[in-house]
């Protein structure tokens, strides 16, 4: 009864730690550029009472083994890296990365990486992001821009004095795909870290070497499936009753058989 108990208990904390997740997930479900996670799991050490092969008192031979498990735990969350639906916004330094790959940025000195398109120019001129970090290899609109085009390649022009035939370019947006972009480090403000195992960046020019390319005026939505996530927040909710119902049996039995030896 004792492992019930511990069983139960390492239920309930699991669940409660996948229904952390949900709950995130459905919190930026209109975060621009947002990946939902998931929560995996693995199952406890097991109690091995008896192994199969082994022979029984009358010399016949155990064909099953007789164990019993300790739990769960939770081992990780994956981070879900399809691309998320386009909003058309008209604004011309959104973007969305039709594909794979990464916007690099200058946090503050961190080197960070994100699908969020949303750029906005400072007051120097230069494309930064909603929090004013600035994309990396900067990128600088002149003051007496009239018009900005970014082409599917990342080739930025800018127009100057309303004279479309005049477009200078002014620099190109580089993206950033990694080997094992499950390993990225989420540290908020719609940005990864790199870790040891997402190994070495990888830098390309939109629309070549598997890159994907620019759309410009539109941005990507979160991936997020609210249908999804209420029907895993609905199944952790009754799994969590479950094994808190299974911690209330436990206890009784105990207790019922404390009350014996009274």
């Amino acid at each position: 009864m004792m492992r019930s108990l511990f069983t139960g208990a390492s239920g309930m904390a699991g669940q409660q730690f996948r229904i952390d997740v949900v709950s995130n997930n459905l919190a930026n479900v209109n975060t621009a550029g947002f990946k939902g996670s998931s929560a995996e799991f693995s199952d406890l050490l097991y109690q091995q009472l008896r192994t199969a092969g082994g022979t029984s008192a009358t010399g016949t031979q155990w064909p099953t083994p007789l164990q019993v498990g300790l739990g769960v735990k939770a081992v990780g969350t994956t981070i879900d890296l399809r691309s998320g639906s386009p909003i058309e916004s008209g604004q011309p330094l959104d973007m969305m990365i039709m594909g794979e790959g990464f916007f690099r940025i200058n946090a503050n000195g961190q080197t960070a990486y994100t699908r969020d398109g949303t750029f906005r120019r400072d007051t120097n001129g230069s494309v930064v992001t909603n929090q004013g970090f600035l994309l990396d290899p900067p990128i600088t609109i002149p003051a007496d821009a009239t018009g900005v085009t970014i082409t599917q390649d990342g080739t930025v022009l800018v127009t100057i004095n309303n004279d479309d035939s005049a477009q200078e370019p002014v620099g190109t947006i580089e993206l950033v795909r990694f080997s094992n972009p499950q390993g990225l480090r989420s540290i908020g403000n719609n940005l990864f870290t790199a870790t040891d195992a997402t190994g070495e960046e990888i830098v390309g020019t939109p629309g070549s070497e598997g890159f994907g390319m620019i759309l410009q005026g539109s941005y990507e939505n979160s991936n997020v499936s609210v249908v999804d996530q209420l029907v895993q927040l609905i199944v952790s909710q009754r799994a969590f009753e479950a094994n808190s119902k299974s911690v209330q049996t436990s206890d009784d039995m105990l207790q019922v058989a404390v009350n014996l030896k009274r």
